[in-house]
Parts: C-alpha cells; structure tokens; sequence
C-alpha cells in the first residue's frame, strides 16, 4: 500500500447547513450525520444533526417555486443551467478533494467524477438528450393539428448514492431542472460535504430561491422525503432492497414517477477467439474500478472452456498485483479503500460464503492492516453460476465459471436476477448478434469491460437493476411527460348526422 499526502480542505467556511428556499440553514452540531476519510477513519470530514423538519420544509419551498420556474421559458432554464456549469467548473478541484475524502476514491477517478458536473449541461442540451422532449406537430385534417408537448412533473426528490455523490444526482438534477421540475436533494448520508458542494453550485447559479433545495439525513428522512404528499416524483440511485422501499412507500401514489438505478451482477463472456490481453485488462479493470463499489462493476466471469486455463492464469497475476493504496497517494494506486468497516466486513464474508458453498479462492481478498478500510481484491472460482444463488458483493471480489460452449456461456451470463450490465469478448460478428440479442441487460458491451458508460446514450437496466426507466441521455424522459393536444384552426364545424344545429339558435 502506498504512503498518502496531506488532506484536502473539506468545505469553505461555511459550517453544515440544508439550503432551503436559497438561504443556509446551518445544522446543530452533532454526528447524527457524519462523514470520514474512508483511508484515515479518525479525520472527520463533515459532522451535524439532521433537522427532520427541514423536508417538509424543503418541499414546501419546491413546491411554492414550482410555478414560476415552469412559466419561466426553456431559454431561460437553460441560461441557468449555463451558470451551473460554470460554477461547477470553477469548483472541479475543491469537489475532486471531497470525492476522495469522503469516499477513498483515487484521484484520477475523482477529478473524473468532478469533470462531469459540467459536462452533463451540455449532454442534457444535445440533440440525445433534450431533443427527445422536443414536441412535434402532425397533420390531423385540413384544419386539425395535432400536437405532442411536455410537461415537467413538479417537485423531483433526488436521492444520491456515495459511491459517485457528485456525477450521479447531477445526472437527476440537471435534466430536471430543465424540463420545469424543481429539486429536493438529500445526498448519502456518507458524502454529506460533496451533497453540500452541490448546493454552492446551485446558489451560484443563482437559481431562484426554492428550485434546488438541500437536505441532509439518513434513512428516516428519506423515508419522510419519498412519502411527502408534496413530491411528484422521486430518482434514486441506490441499493435494490432501499429502491423497494421507496416503492412500497408509493403503492397508493400511481401517478408519481418513480426512476430507480440499482445495483447489478454483471457478467462478462469471454470466447476461444477474443484477444486474451484485452479480456484480461478489461474485466480486471471493470471488476476492480472505484474498489468494486461501482454498480456495473464486472462481479461474474463466465470463461469458455478452450480458453479457461489461460485466462484465469494471466487475470490471477494482474489481480495480485494491483496496487492499492489511499486515493491521495503520490505513487500510482489503482484502488482505495472501502467505504466503511462494514463494507470490508462484507466482502470477506460474502468471499467465506462462496468457499463454504465449495469455491475455490484463486486470489484471496484479504484485510490490509493499519488505519483505512482496505482490501485486497478477490478472484474465487465456483461450479457455475445459478440464478438462485446470485447476489450483489459491493466491492472488489469477482467469481469466475467455466461454460462449455456459446449456449452455455449465455445461460450462465443470465443466470442472474439483475440485469444492468454485460459484455463478452469475441471476434466473431454472429457470435456478438446473438449475444447482444439473447442478453438480459440495459447495457451490452463487446470487447470492452462492463464498467464505463457514455452520456450520450441510456443507462439502466432490468430485474432488480431498474424500472425500465433509464439514466445517462434518457433521464430527460422521466423528468417531463407528454401531453397530446388537438387544435383546429377552422371554424366551418361538420354536423354530424343525427345531430341538428340551426343557425338561428346561435344568435341573439
């Protein structure tokens, strides 16, 4: 493990606050919420109590704001949302250095993350993004119109996950803001001070008071935020047993959008014929980014037989040698830390699990000792992967099964009750048709790891992976729904036979 440099400042002055109806409501001190240096567990970044009252609060503000916001034009939503993106620019550093602190992630990773706060203004205002809410005209008669617009929902409820705090509920956030709805956001209660950062932004933007408001708190105030009477529409990013919650909390609530992105049990396929360094590098890095805590992170590796022994020779060497260290290193580190104690907890548990069930640990994923929540990552092969025995490990721990053919590989790869994300390694054009046809994920990579998305497109997936509501380019599709409209420019009306009007009746 690598030696780490001094931390970066967590915040400005500014104490922890909730920003509500544009004004800072500082927090009472305490560490009801509280967030630490995954890599140093004893540097405490961010420390309050939560103020329940604050999201009734923060709902009235968004509820209030509503109107005006919605009346105000798209020209001039989007003028803010250009403010937005500079002041997220302006702050890609100073949120870079609470990504890292608050979640362990690497540097690289987190000046990545930080980067596309403002880049998502721009994906949101292409033609992939705001063009699919655009509106249309058709013909319907020589008089007759008939018209397709949209409508933003109301006030959105975001809920943010801590593996990515910033890039994620900014990918809720800003095509909502620009379809018309306003925003109540409660980050992780693990990534409080990157939460916080992004209401700076949105101060900065000068959006008008109420649009975007900030809670802080952990499950009880979510659970109030998603049961709110005031909200019309919730997108969380999270853990599939919390996005059941939600729903159970909104069975009684049909007409309100609920947009879940979940976890997943991503598989990656590799054929006799794929390039063996590329399938190496490529699941290593996908099963091993941000520590395993990225949701379409490479969890299964499904080998056909003609290639088994080589792979898996090369891909144990590579995982043994990844270097792990505080994400603030000055060497190169691949890995930081878990998030918690608990997370490390359950990745070596899950790793017992799998032996005692009769898997063979190829690459022992192994407490490091010292301060932080490190790990090792974990290579375990088991007899083939069975639906029923499927579950998520949130960290860097990838199991690995042999098929003995292309059949066999598809029926392993879908042996999962997730569905986000998939890839295999081949040359073969029919071989890749098939796959892409067959497999049962919103996202199907070829030759290529399942980590990594690009904005232009839809990120989502099936099973407990999602709701059919995908993120990435498509999330302006759950901020605004379509409203049909028939409009006649005529005013000589056919009577219909059956139905008499005189003329005479219609004057005075």
């Amino acid at each position: 493990m690598t030696e780490g440099t001094a931390a970066t400042p967590a915040s400005n002055d500014r104490g922890p606050a909730d920003f509500i109806d544009g004004r800072w409501m500082p927090l009472p001190e305490g560490s009801g919420i509280r967030s630490a240096d995954p890599a140093r567990p004893d540097q405490v970044v961010w420390s309050a109590d939560g103020v329940e009252a604050h999201v009734a609060d923060a709902v009235e503000a968004a509820r209030r704001a509503f109107p005006g916001w919605r009346s105000i034009g798209h020209e001039a939503r989007v003028e803010s949302l250009e403010r937005w993106k500079r002041a997220a620019a302006d702050r890609v550093e100073r949120l870079a250095g609470l990504i890292v602190r608050e979640t362990g992630k690497i540097a690289s990773e987190a000046r990545a993350e930080a980067g596309l706060v403002a880049t998502k203004v721009d994906i949101t205002l292409g033609p992939h993004s705001s063009g699919r809410v655009a509106g249309y005209d058709v013909a319907a008669g020589e008089t007759r119109i008939g018209r397709c617009s949209f409508r933003p929902h109301g006030v959105m409820a975001v809920l943010g996950p801590f593996n990515f705090p910033a890039h994620l509920p900014n990918g809720h956030i800003v095509p909502a803001l620009l379809a018309g709805n306003t925003i109540v956001f409660k980050p992780s209660d693990r990534t409080p001070a990157v939460g916080q950062l992004l209401a700076e932004i949105a101060e900065a933007a000068e959006l008008p008071p109420g649009v975007f408001n900030l809670v802080q708190g952990g499950a009880d105030p979510a659970s109030r935020l998603v049961a709110d009477p005031g909200v019309d529409g919730i997108l969380f990013t999270g853990s599939w047993p919390v996005g059941r919650r939600i729903l159970e909390a909104n069975l009684d609530s049909p007409g309100r959008i609920v947009a879940l992105e979940l976890g997943g049990s991503n598989p990656s396929v590799i054929m006799p014929d794929a390039d063996l360094r590329q399938a190496v590098v490529e699941c290593a890095r996908a099963a091993f980014a941000t520590t395993g805590q990225r949701c379409t992170c490479t969890r299964r590796i499904v080998l056909h037989a003609d290639i088994a022994d080589a792979f898996i020779e090369v891909f144990c060497k590579v995982a043994s040698t990844i270097v792990v260290g505080p994400g603030d290193s000055t060497g190169p580190v691949f890995m930081g830390p878990l998030i918690s104690a608990d997370a490390v907890d359950s990745v070596l548990a899950f790793q017992d699990d799998l032996h005692e069930r009769g898997g063979r640990v190829l690459v022992q994923s192994t407490r490091i000792d010292g301060e932080g929540h490190f790990v090792t990552p974990g290579v375990v092969l088991v007899d083939r992967f069975r639906a029923e025995d499927d579950r998520e490990c949130f960290g860097p721990l990838v199991q690995i099964a042999i098929a003995s053919d292309l059949d066999d590989a598809i029926d392993q790869a879908n042996a999962t009750r997730y569905g986000l994300a998939a890839s295999i390694f081949t040359r073969d054009d029919a071989i890749w048709n098939r796959f892409l046809a067959e497999c049962r994920a919103g996202c199907v990579n070829r030759n290529c790891g399942t980590a990594g998305a690009s904005g232009t497109l839809p990120f989502g997936g099936l099973g407990l992976s999602g709701n059919h509501r995908p993120a990435g380019a498509f999330s302006i599709d759950y901020c605004a729904h379509p409203v049909a409209s028939m409009i006649e420019s005529g005013d000589e009306v056919a009577v219909p036979p059956g139905m008499l009007v005189e003329d005479r009746w219609l004057t005075s």
